[in-house]
């Protein structure tokens, strides 16, 4: 069930009235409901991975009073990593288990031995990565004694599984959302119509400027050898805004859906494309996953603490560890370590908190951002190709210049309608997002004009005929 889907927007209104009709009732009628809502949700995917999210959703309930009740540390252990091993382990299987075998194959076989072996026919079981890193959050706070376990099973069920942020996050802290779970909800007007306007937004960004840019996306990366520098520059431009549009718009209808239902997410995205520098973008990008990484495994392995070495070493890790969340591909690999390279200029020079002193924007911050804009749009070439192979290929035509020409919109002009809508859309986001980082908004502020624009713009322009998942699905 697509968040762009006729399903979703007949199921999102049932469940909504339905809720606050039970709001004079307890509220595990509420909270009961949502539960059983986000399974329907999830089992609509594939009901088989339903009893796998369940089970994880157990193991970690279960180990998390088990570490309470410890009176030996030895026992506090054994829970804690019994339940950090199983839900690696099947993450780990389940995503990288081919990745794995064929690159154990690649090395042998680079020293002159010949390995038989089989891969498996392995179904991603959609939104893993996420749920996965939430009850890993939720243990281990456990287990630093940050926070105290959670004894209602279906609100800490509800926690990981709830529905708005199951499959593609944000990624969501136990001492975020619980609170919000165990706390009697009044519908709140205001906040229902700002949730409204962010679903908006979010699906502007999906079905008009995403799938759109994804035609072009698709046909110049599958055929990169028959275009020059500029049209390939294009390309990787125009990924760089599907990715955005796709991902931080379906951020949006979440933290907007979750809105509705009186509870608050974590923001994920923040103007990331109006970044100074490469450290300012990932304070703006997919920000519950850096902060994630940051405070569960950077802070643990020393932070900035210690030497120049040890901090250059964490951040390579981090970054690393980050690309290879996103995929059982080397491509994601070098895409990390790209943007850790690009970080280690600011790292030892202790320009990466830069951003941080300073919140304004001028037209004298034009320059940093177009910089930051195109080596972020160089390394999201990595993310989109299929092989390291391609992904060379491709940068290397992107600075071959010779007998360059730009006729790539010429060579489509039976497709310049949708040419016009990609400019227009674009244009249209940079405008509305500078506005608002230049007054410092928090979330986007759009009139009632503006969202009859962007209804329109949906309905006319958007590409509901080739109905296409979300990209970060597949992560």
């Amino acid at each position: 069930m697509l968040f762009n889907s006729i399903e979703f927007f007949m199921f999102l209104p049932f469940v909504f009235v339905l809720y606050w009709i039970l709001q004079k009732q307890k509220l595990k009628w509420q909270n009961g409901l949502l539960l059983v809502a986000s399974y329907y949700f999830y089992a609509c995917w594939d009901w088989r991975f339903l009893f796998l999210l369940m089970f994880s959703t157990g193991l970690d309930y279960l180990a998390g009073l088990m570490m309470q009740k410890a009176k030996k540390e030895t026992d506090r252990k054994f829970w804690f990593w019994l339940t950090i091993t199983i839900n690696i382990g099947f993450l780990g299987f389940f995503k990288y288990y081919n990745f794995f075998i064929d690159s154990f194959a690649d090395l042998v076989d680079n020293f002159g031995f010949q390995v038989h072996y089989s891969t498996l026919n392995i179904i991603l079981p959609v939104g893993i990565s996420f749920y996965t890193f939430h009850g890993l959050s939720y243990v281990i706070d456990i287990y630093k004694r940050r926070i105290v376990p959670e004894h209602n099973f279906v609100e800490y069920a509800l926690f990981v599984s709830y529905f708005p942020l199951l499959v593609a996050g944000p990624i969501e802290r136990a001492t975020h959302l619980l609170p919000q779970i165990k706390k009697k909800r009044s519908f709140d007007y205001s906040k229902a119509i700002q949730g409204v306007k962010q679903i908006i937004w979010g699906l502007f960004k999906k079905v008009v400027i995403a799938d759109n840019c994804a035609f072009f996306v698709n046909q110049i990366f599958d055929n990169s050898a028959s275009y020059s520098a500029p049209e390939l520059w294009l390309g990787s431009i125009l990924f760089a805004f599907q990715i955005y549009g796709d991902f931080s718009g379906y951020s949006d209808i979440a933290l907007g859906t979750s809105k509705l239902f009186g509870i608050d997410l974590l923001r994920n995205f923040n103007f990331p494309y109006f970044s100074k520098d490469i450290a300012d973008f990932w304070r703006r990008w997919h920000i519950s996953l850096s902060t994630w990484f940051r405070d569960y495994l950077y802070i643990p392995l020393g932070g900035s603490r210690g030497t120049k070495w040890q901090s250059v070493k964490n951040t390579f890790i981090i970054f690393l560890v980050s690309g290879f969340w996103h995929g059982a591909n080397w491509t994601f690999i070098i895409w990390g370590l790209i943007h850790a390279l690009l970080f280690l200029p600011l790292l030892l020079s202790n320009s990466n908190r830069n951003s941080l002193k300073n919140f304004n924007y001028s037209l004298n911050d034009l320059p940093k951002i177009l910089i930051t804009f195109a080596f972020v749009c160089l390394a999201w070439v990595f993310f989109r190709a299929d092989n390291l192979t391609e992904s060379w290929n491709y940068i290397s035509g992107m600075v071959d210049f010779n007998g360059a020409s730009f006729q790539f919109f010429y060579k489509n002009s039976k497709y310049s309608l949708i040419s016009l809508i990609c400019l227009l859309s674009v244009t249209w986001l940079l405008i509305t997002e500078w506005i608002n980082v230049k007054r410092n908004n928090y979330e986007i502020q759009l009139s009632k004009y503006n969202l009859v624009i962007l209804l329109l713009m949906i309905f006319f322009m958007g590409s509901f005929k080739n109905q296409m998942s979300f990209i970060y699905f597949q992560f």
